[in-house]
C-alpha cells in the first residue's frame, strides 16, 4: 500500500544529482578577469585571439588562471581570469598596449570583468551560475524612448520622392507633389492621367493606400501609408536599434547586459558591472553612418598609398579591399538604405541583397548608369573615421535592388547584411529615465535576500517538526529539495536573478510547505476517522492530491498573468514564481511520499505514525 516501485526511487534520486549539480556553481563565486572584444564593426575576435592573449601575458612574466573564447558574442570575445585585482589591472594595460597598434584607432577593446570560478567538468555540462540583475550586482540602468514619428516623417519623405521618382520614369505628367500631414497629395489635370498614375503607383508602391480627391478645380490623388506598413516601419526602427545598441554595448565589455523591448516603443538597457554612466551614453548615442562611394581610378590600383590623392577625393587605408582612393561625394547615404539581407546570386555564392527607397533608386541609377566596369566602395562611418566594408565591381546599371556579390562565405554575407541594416540607428532615442547602482547595494541586496530567505527557512523548520514531529521533517526535507530543484532549474536556463526573484524564492517556500500542510491534516484527519497508520498515510496523500493541484493551478494561472502582462521586475518575480510552483508540486507529493514510504512503507504492523498530537472528537 505504500511503497513505491524501484523506478520512483531512481526518479528522486536523479532529481537529487540534477538539482545538486546544477545549483554548485552559484557557490564557487567569482574571479576577476578582462574581456577583449572587438571595437570595429568589421572586425570579429575568433579563437586565434586566444594564442595572441596568451602569448602577450607570457611576454610581460604574467600569467592567467584561465583563457575563454565566448563565440556567443555579437562579434566574438575573449576573457581571461587572474587570481586578484592587481594582476588585473596590470593585464588589462598589457593586452591594450600588446594588442592596438594604434592608440588613437584602437581595434580592441579590453575591458574589466567577473569570471564564475565554477570547475571546468561543471562548465563541460554546462552547469554555470544564475546571472546577477541590476539590482543585486550594480550597474546603469536607462529606459530610452524611440522617436516614431521621426521614423514615419522619414519614410514618407522617402515615399515622397519615390513617387516622384516612378511617375517620371513613367511618363506619368502631374500637376505638382506635396505633403499634407502624413499624406502625399498628388495634383492632375485630366482624370485619365489620374487613373494612370493610380495604376502605376499601385503596382510600384504597394505599401501606399490611394484615394481620389479634389484641390479647388484640380483633381488630386491622396496616397498615405497603410496601416500595417506604419506598423511593421515602426516594428523594424525599433528591432534595428536593438540590434545596434547589443553591438555597441559590446565596447563597454558587459558580461550579461539586457537590451530589451518594453512596451511599443521603449527599449530597456541594463548593463551590469557598470558604473561609468558618461561612458556608456557617450557609446549608446553614439551615431555610425554609411556611404556608396565610386572609387577614383585616376589612382591605380596597388599605388594608393604612394600616390598623390587628388582634390575632391580620399585615402581609405582600413577595411576590406583597403587601401582604396574614394571620391569624397556619395552617391547615397544609409538612410537610402529599406533594407539589406543576405543571399545567394546566380552562380549561387553567397551575397548581399539591397533594396533602396525611390530616391534612393534614383541616384544609384543616375550614377552607375555610365560606370559598368568601375568600382564602387561601402563605407562605414563610426566615431569619425571611415572604414572599408567591401569593394565592388559594377556589372551592370543599379536601381532599387541589386546584389554585392563576392563576399566568400555565407557568415561574410551575413555580417555585412546586419552592418548594412544596423551601422546607424533608424530612428532617434531620448533617454527618459536613468539610474546608477552601487556595487556595495548590490552586495547588501544580495545578502538582505539571502538571509530572509534563510530566516524564512528555518521558521518554517522550527514550525513543521515542533507540530508535525517526524512528518514536519518528512515536509522540510521535501521543502530542501524544492529549494534545490528550483535553483537549478533557474542556473540551467540561465536566468538572471533579481531581488524580486529572490523574494519570489521565499514565496515559494510558504507556497509548497503549505501542500505539506495539507497532506499532514489529511491523514491526521484519516486517523481521527479510525483508520490504520498504513491506510491512512495512503488516503491523506491520495485526498489530498486534488485540492493541491487546484491550489496550484490557480496560483499558476496568475503567476502567468504576470508573465504575459508584466514587465521588468514583476516578470522577473512571474517566472521564478511559475517554476516554484511546478517544483513544490514535484517535492511535496512525489518527494514527501517518498520518505514517508521509505520510512513507514516496510513496517507490517504499524502502531501509529508521528505527525503530532490528532485530536479526535471524543478526546
Amino acid at each position: 500500500m505504500n511503497r513505491y516501485p524501484v523506478w520512483k526511487y531512481i526518479i528522486i534520486v536523479i532529481a537529487l544529482l540534477f538539482g545538486v549539480l546544477y545549483t554548485l556553481p552559484n557557490f564557487y563565486g567569482e574571479s576577476p578577469a578582462v574581456q577583449i572584444s572587438s571595437a570595429k564593426a568589421t572586425v570579429k575576435v575568433d579563437s586565434s585571439m586566444l594564442a595572441r592573449v596568451e602569448q602577450a601575458l607570457q611576454k610581460h612574466d604574467m600569467r592567467a588562471s584561465g583563457i575563454f573564447y565566448d563565440a556567443g558574442a555579437t562579434h566574438g570575445s575573449v576573457r581571461a581570469r587572474f587570481d586578484n585585482p592587481d594582476i588585473q589591472f596590470r593585464a588589462k594595460s598589457v593586452l591594450e598596449q600588446e594588442l592596438n597598434t594604434d592608440p588613437s584607432d584602437p581595434t580592441y577593446v579590453v575591458a574589466f570583468n567577473l569570471l564564475s570560478n565554477t570547475p571546468q567538468w561543471l562548465q563541460n555540462i554546462h552547469a554555470l551560475p544564475m546571472y546577477l540583475g541590476l539590482d543585486l550586482r550594480g550597474g546603469v540602468h536607462f529606459l530610452m524612448q524611440v522617436d516614431t514619428r521621426a521614423v514615419m516623417n522619414k519614410r514618407i519623405q522617402g515615399l515622397q520622392a519615390s513617387v516622384r521618382s516612378v511617375l517620371r520614369d513613367k511618363n506619368v505628367r502631374h500637376a505638382g507633389i506635396s505633403r499634407n500631414g502624413d499624406a502625399i497629395d498628388i495634383k492632375f489635370r485630366e482624370p485619365e492621367t489620374r487613373e494612370k498614375a493610380k495604376d502605376v503607383l499601385a503596382s510600384q508602391l504597394p505599401e501606399l493606400a490611394l484615394a481620389d480627391g479634389t484641390d479647388g478645380t484640380e483633381l488630386t490623388l491622396v496616397a498615405t501609408l497603410r496601416p500595417q506598413t506604419l506598423a511593421q516601419t515602426v516594428e523594424a526602427a525599433v528591432q534595428q536599434n536593438i540590434s545596434t545598441l547589443s553591438k555597441r554595448v559590446n565596447e563597454l565589455g558587459v558580461a550579461e547586459p539586457v537590451i530589451q523591448r518594453q512596451g511599443a516603443d521603449r527599449i530597456v538597457v541594463q548593463l551590469p558591472g557598470v558604473q561609468d554612466v558618461s561612458r556608456a551614453k557617450d557609446i549608446i548615442g553614439r551615431t555610425a553612418t554609411l556611404e556608396v562611394r565610386m572609387v577614383d581610378e585616376s589612382v591605380m590600383r596597388g599605388t594608393e598609398e604612394t600616390a598623390a590623392v587628388p582634390f575632391g577625393s580620399e585615402l581609405f587605408k582600413v577595411g576590406k579591399g583597403a587601401p582604396v582612393v574614394l571620391y569624397k561625394d556619395p552617391v547615397i547615404t544609409g538612410e537610402y538604405i529599406a533594407n539589406a539581407t543576405a543571399s545567394f546570386d546566380q552562380y549561387h555564392e553567397p551575397s548581399v541583397s539591397i533594396d533602396l527607397n525611390g530616391d534612393g533608386g534614383r541616384r544609384m541609377r543616375e550614377a552607375t548608369r555610365d560606370k559598368i566596369g568601375k568600382l564602387m566602395a561601402i563605407v562605414l562611418f563610426e566615431k569619425g573615421k571611415g572604414e572599408v566594408l567591401t569593394v565592388a565591381t559594377i556589372r551592370d546599371e543599379l536601381g532599387s535592388r541589386f546584389q554585392i556579390t563576392g563576399m566568400g562565405s555565407t557568415e561574410a554575407a551575413n555580417d555585412l547584411a546586419l552592418l548594412l541594416r544596423a551601422g546607424s540607428l533608424a530612428a532617434p532615442m531620448e533617454i527618459i529615465e536613468e539610474r546608477t547602482i552601487g556595487p556595495q547595494l548590490g552586495a547588501d541586496n544580495i545578502e538582505k535576500g539571502f538571509k530572509s530567505t534563510l530566516y524564512g527557512f528555518a521558521a518554517i523548520t522550527v514550525f513543521m517538526v515542533i507540530y508535525y514531529h517526524l512528518f514536519g521533517m518528512f515536509s522540510v526535507i521535501a521543502l530542501a529539495v524544492n529549494l534545490l530543484l528550483l535553483i537549478a532549474v533557474l542556473s540551467t536556463l540561465q536566468a538572471t536573478l533579481t531581488l524580486p526573484g529572490i523574494a519570489a524564492i521565499a514565496f515559494t517556500l510558504g507556497m509548497a510547505i503549505d501542500a505539506n500542510v495539507l497532506i499532514n491534516e489529511r491523514i491526521r484527519e484519516e486517523l481521527r476517522g479510525g483508520k490504520s497508520p498504513q491506510a491512512a498515510i495512503a488516503g491523506g496523500f491520495e485526498h489530498a492530491w486534488a485540492t493541491i493541484l487546484d491550489s496550484n493551478v490557480t496560483t499558476l494561472i496568475a503567476g502567468l498573468g504576470l508573465l504575459i502582462f508584466g514587465s521588468g521586475p514583476i516578470r522577473g518575480f512571474a517566472v521564478v514564481h511559475c517554476l516554484g510552483i511546478l517544483t513544490s508540486i514535484f517535492s511535496s507529493v512525489f518527494v514527501s511520499r517518498g520518505i514517508a514510504n521509505l520510512w513507514y512503507g516496510r513496517r507490517k504492523k504499524l502502531a501509529g505514525v508521528s505527525i503530532g498530537q490528532v485530536w479526535k472528537p471524543n478526546a
